[in-house]
């Protein structure tokens, strides 16, 4: 098989270097780190701390819920929904602090874990609506293997539908906002070129959400226009959201985000429950449980970057102060790029490819800066445990 680019693909620097207060890599895509050796992540993290009014910007959000807010009941908020801690505690915001009248949207995993149905069941008898979506499950298995083989990333036909399918939904209801949790460019690292914006429009949305490209893209492996737009938003579709004023909101650049207090709220409020173990690949037990596959997106980050589940939840936590940089790096050098074993034989399944074929298709996007064959095994060339 082929291998991949990954500097190239990704525009990342040949040599590795880890942040000088988390455990975050210059290998994240569209990171950048500053003469300190601080990435742009707990940069962010320093003007949340001391840069930001918060009294200012949740008057903002007040404001913005009054102008939109709906006088009959009806539905005048979209919330993308996985009945998550995370999207669990932006709707019970948005209807109980602020009165909105949320209608929660939830696109479908590939394959949904039992807890993951438990936790959307719970947070709709909680006291709100919701829309499931469930894909066309041949096209979706067809398009997950397709993005698993050229993109390095089996996670990224869904995204599609999950960032796709609330738009659809409110240009079909004609609701005129749509509220996501946290902008992950500038939480977990990325671009910072809109940090200080509230919303942003569909383009830039897209170019962070899809890696630049749209689901249009699949057209060469074989799929029809007609289907793909059901994973994602057709010319007419963004037309629609322009005419009828549709705008996506962060409920992060309102709030000051802190996943810790989001599980509290969402324990409390709306029934949601954490894993009784560790999620593979990291020490935590509340995030990401809704999808049975999930384990191998953040698998294949690990191998296409160095860096996997347990890096991304630590360096989080550092920048929230919830642990320190030592205790991080003990836990990524515990976890980060354990193998998701639990479910290889349901992806492998899913995908329709052998384990040959599935080495295969991981090597191929190894990259040499990152990754050594030493002793017959893979290896970190520069793991952060060992660094000077």
């Amino acid at each position: 098989m082929k291998k991949n680019n990954i500097i190239e693909k990704y525009n990342l620097p040949s040599e590795v270097i880890f942040c000088k207060r988390c455990v975050v890599s210059n290998q994240r895509p569209r990171i950048s780190f500053d003469k300190e050796g601080i990435c742009s992540a707990c940069r962010f993290s320093d003007h949340k701390n001391n840069g930001i009014n918060w009294e200012k910007r949740e008057n903002q959000l007040a404001q913005l819920c009054d102008k939109h807010r709906s006088l009959d009941g009806s539905y005048d908020v979209v919330v993308p929904s996985s009945g998550g801690k995370d999207s669990n505690y932006v709707a019970h915001m948005l209807k109980n602090k602020y009165n909105m009248h949320p209608l929660l949207v939830t696109w479908s995993p590939q394959v949904h874990t039992e807890l993951g149905r438990k936790n959307l069941t719970s947070v709709i008898d909680s006291g709100f609506d919701s829309i499931l979506i469930t894909a066309n499950g041949e096209v979706n298995r067809k398009l997950t293997k397709a993005a698993f083989i050229n993109m390095g990333d089996p996670h990224q036909a869904f995204i599609y539908g999950q960032f796709s399918a609330p738009f659809k939904v409110a240009i079909q209801y004609k609701i005129p906002l749509v509220f996501y949790g946290e902008d992950t460019e500038v939480e977990y690292g990325g671009s910072m070129e809109h940090a200080d914006r509230s919303s942003l429009d569909y383009e830039v949305f897209t170019k962070h959400r899809f890696s630049s490209l749209p689901p249009s893209s699949f057209e060469q492996y074989g799929f029809k226009a007609s289907d793909l737009e059901k994973y994602g938003l057709s010319e007419e579709d963004v037309k629609s959201i322009k005419e009828l004023n549709i705008k996506q909101y962060f409920f992060g650049y309102f709030s000051k985000w802190i996943p810790q207090e989001n599980v509290k709220c969402a324990i409390e409020h709306t029934g949601f429950r954490a894993s009784e173990v560790r999620s593979e690949g990291t020490y935590s037990k509340d995030s990401s449980l809704d999808n049975l596959l999930d384990g191998f997106h953040y698998y294949l980050s690990y191998i296409k970057f160095g860096l996997g589940r347990c890096i991304s939840d630590a360096a989080h936590e550092v920048r929230d102060g919830y642990m320190t940089r030592d205790e991080a790096i003990a836990l990524v050098k515990k976890y980060d790029g354990e193998f998701p074993i639990k479910y290889y034989q349901e992806f492998l399944d899913y995908c329709d490819i052998t384990e040959e074929e599935f080495r295969e298709i991981i090597d191929s996007w190894r990259s040499h800066h990152i990754w050594k064959f030493e002793k017959n095994e893979w290896k970190l060339k520069n793991p952060i445990w060992l660094e000077d």
